[in-house]
């Protein structure tokens, strides 16, 4: 007799599947982790592999959640790229990506800085002031995500 499958809170991230984020009558595996340690799936319908982290400021990156948290809690305190590359020990290419890819996400990284790790809405604030003065050049995606989390938009 097989062992039954875990709930998987997981669904599709293939735009062309017709389950494409949808809870109902999906068929999602678990298949093992990738070299960077994320859990790995598998779509039975459009039979695409995805890994937990897509959609995320985590996705392609080699840095863990722990450490993205460290370099924005140094960007609340108003340090540099070059500065925050000393302290961590991380390539300042590497750290500026970082910053595109927190703009692109950032309701989502506004909430786990307000809610998981605690930090004022003020201080949520200066982060992001401090990326907009960092990141001159950041795409149209990323100003627009950033005006919906800026203090005129949001509520204190």
């Amino acid at each position: 007799m097989a062992r039954p499958r875990s709930k998987i809170d997981i669904t599709c991230q293939n735009p062309g599947c017709k389950y494409f984020l949808k809870e109902e009558e999906k068929d999602i595996l678990k298949r093992g982790k990738n070299r960077a340690g994320h859990q790995q799936y598998y779509c039975n319908h459009c039979h695409t592999w995805f890994v937990e982290t897509v959609n995320t400021p985590l996705f392609h990156k080699h840095l863990s959640k722990k450490d993205i948290i460290q370099i924005c809690k140094h960007l609340v305190e108003k340090n540099g790229i070059r500065s925050i590359e000393r302290i961590t020990g991380f390539h300042r290419d590497t750290i500026g990506r970082l910053l595109e890819e927190l703009a692109l996400h950032a309701e989502l990284v506004n909430d786990i800085l307000l809610n998981e790790i605690k930090l004022g809405q003020f201080e949520v604030d200066e982060m992001w002031t401090t990326i907009k003065k960092n990141r001159k050049k950041l795409s149209r995606e990323a100003r627009i995500q950033m005006k919906k989390v800026t203090r005129g938009s949001t509520v204190a």
